[in-house]
């Protein structure tokens, strides 16, 4: 019997959660009213175990989860087939308005992508960053993920 490809491809929980940790930019995806797709990139942060994001509030991506909270999120990297990597998150997105909560977010998407910050201003630049903001976690229904670097 032959080897099910995508069972030589998938990775395991731990390669998932150390990919993640590697990469800069995520892509999201969530509907807009028409019922095309809207794809934006976006850094993000890990908290609590979840994926979580900000953006404007006005703007289109949280116009849209506020009418429909579907939502997929894509973090990939390779610049040949047989290096591709990826890990697609299908789920549903839980809008965070409150103060606590957004400045939890805008500190945690900071502290990973502003290296170097003097950790001393984190608290004012998340309260900064968080001003006209929602916060995003996306909580997982699905995961998928692909690694071409182990096929033959």
């Amino acid at each position: 019997m032959g080897t099910n490809r995508r069972e030589m491809i998938q990775m395991t929980q731990g390669e998932v959660t150390s990919f993640i940790e590697e990469q800069k930019n995520l892509q999201v995806a969530c509907l807009e009213r028409d019922g095309s797709p809207h794809l934006s990139t976006l850094w993000f942060a890990v908290l609590d175990g979840q994926l979580v994001f900000e953006s404007y509030s006005k703007s289109q991506k949280i116009v849209n989860l506020r009418r429909d909270p579907r939502i997929t999120i894509l973090l990939e990297d390779g610049l040949e087939f047989n290096c591709l990597r990826g890990v697609m998150i299908k789920g549903t997105a839980a809008l965070v308005d409150d103060e606590e909560g957004l400045h939890r977010i805008a500190r945690a998407v900071i502290e990973r992508n502003q290296l170097g910050l003097d950790p001393s201003l984190l608290d004012t630049a998340a309260s900064q960053l968080a001003r006209k903001r929602t916060g995003v976690v996306v909580e997982s229904e699905k995961v998928i993920s692909w690694d071409h670097t182990r096929l033959p």
